[in-house]
């Protein structure tokens, strides 16, 4: 089932997401909503936030390219155990900020522990734009969204956009 994403700037995307004790149905039912959720926006992330729900839970899947296999990961309570000092910049954009985008730098890469779906503990080293996108989604469990890396006017610019889309999007 498709879930409502909310969009910037509603307070509960500030807030920070409560851990999760186990995986349950309730819990599974809920990734495969979020997972279906993020394919028709179509975005590569999603957190429990974006829709409301103030879990530690995140769905991604960066396969992008045609014919390639899709790789979908859910997340319970992710949490980054390790960073490269390197860095690298990407495009970002958040399907609760649409139609914004702004250049963010980041950990090149990030070693995330998580529970998946089915309880089992997982950790596994990623780069490039899984890196960007894994990072991106766990900021969303600490209240933190892209555009604050951003300077403060352009913070400001981008909110401004998305509150004017806000309202559109309402009077329909």
């Amino acid at each position: 089932m498709k879930r409502p994403i909310l969009i910037h700037p509603d307070p509960r995307l500030k807030k920070v997401a409560a851990p999760l004790e186990d995986s349950s149905d309730e819990l599974r039912k809920l990734a495969d909503d979020m997972l279906e959720t993020m394919y028709d926006a179509p975005g590569i992330g999603l957190a429990a936030p974006q829709i409301g729900l103030l879990q530690r839970l995140i769905v991604l899947d960066c396969v992008k390219e045609e014919g390639e296999t899709p790789r979908p990961l859910v997340m319970l309570n992710p949490e980054v155990v390790a960073s490269s000092d390197e860095t690298s910049s990407y495009e970002e954009g958040c399907l609760s900020i649409p139609e914004q985008y702004a250049e963010v730098t980041r950990p090149a890469e990030v070693t995330v522990r998580w529970m998946d779906r089915d309880g089992n503990a997982c950790e596994e080293t990623f780069d490039k734009l899984w890196a960007t996108c894994v990072q991106h989604e766990i900021d969303h469990l600490e209240g933190k969204l892209f555009i604050d890396y951003l300077s403060p006017m352009r913070r400001q610019m981008i909110t401004r956009k998305s509150q004017k889309l806000k309202r559109e999007r309402a009077r329909r």
